[in-house]
């Protein structure tokens, strides 16, 4: 049904942007190469060439802070990373949009008495996924344990599964740490769940941090889940993550 922009949860690196951000808009394209032959009676016809995806983001501007968009965006110019975007409240489960891009520009300041504002382009570096939110940002992490599973299909041979997982905040002492794992299974109560993947560890010490995984088909099992290994006295993370399939 018809919705209005309310409100837009956009993360990037170890920045959730949604308190900084007004715009965020994807535009994804394929190139269109001619194949029309005799037997096209009288009409063009076209295959997909290559994809892209572009992304435009803007917002007030801040820094100072971790998480706050020019520490993170500043330093991301001319880098390739997670962005993620997702509507409303990140909810798990929710659909998400996924790439890993480039940022090639990033724009700040105005005219006087103006809010300090900033923008940002972003060209892809992957496919442009359209997948889930498997954990929620807003979700702590304090020991080691698992998210909750949900049936994002299986992988085919030709394709892969895409998961992107940005850490937006890292508390304890003695060197908290968190370990990301990607898990499939052929059923929701994970019985025999195997490993996919493994993210590179994160502490305070490389924090804020987005990555990506890129896990190769074919996958029989259609169920996913992020699992997690944490150390550290009292740790507390918040992260997010979602994952699709292209």
């Amino acid at each position: 049904m018809p919705k209005v922009l309310m409100n837009v949860r956009a993360f990037v690196g170890g920045c959730d942007l949604t308190g900084f951000n007004n715009k965020f808009e994807i535009a994804g394209a394929m190139d269109e190469k001619e194949t029309t032959s005799f037997g096209s009676e009288g009409n063009k016809e076209f295959l997909g060439g290559l994809g892209s995806a572009a992304i435009t983001a803007e917002g007030q501007w801040s820094a100072g802070g971790v998480g706050d968009p020019d520490d993170t965006l500043s330093a991301a110019l001319g880098t390739v990373g997670p962005w993620s975007v997702c509507d409303d409240g990140a909810n798990f489960g929710d659909v998400a949009w996924l790439v890993k891009a480039l940022e090639s520009k990033y724009t700040i300041g105005g005219a006087i008495g103006d809010v300090a504002p900033w923008s940002a382009g972003v060209s892809s570096s992957s496919p442009l996924v359209r997948g889930r939110v498997l954990h929620p940002p807003g979700t702590a992490r304090t020991s080691t344990g698992s998210g909750t599973g949900y049936q994002i299909g299986a992988v085919p041979a030709n394709q892969f599964m895409w998961v992107n997982l940005h850490v937006l905040s890292i508390a304890g002492t003695s060197t908290p740490t968190i370990t990301v794992t990607v898990q499939s299974d052929d059923n929701s109560g994970f019985t025999s769940a195997t490993t996919r993947g493994t993210f590179t560890a994160v502490t305070a010490a490389n924090q804020p941090i987005g990555q990506n995984l890129r896990i190769a088909g074919a996958i029989a099992d259609d169920w996913w889940r992020i699992g997690f290994t944490i150390s550290g006295s009292t740790p507390s993370f918040l992260l997010y993550a979602a994952a699709g399939i292209a």
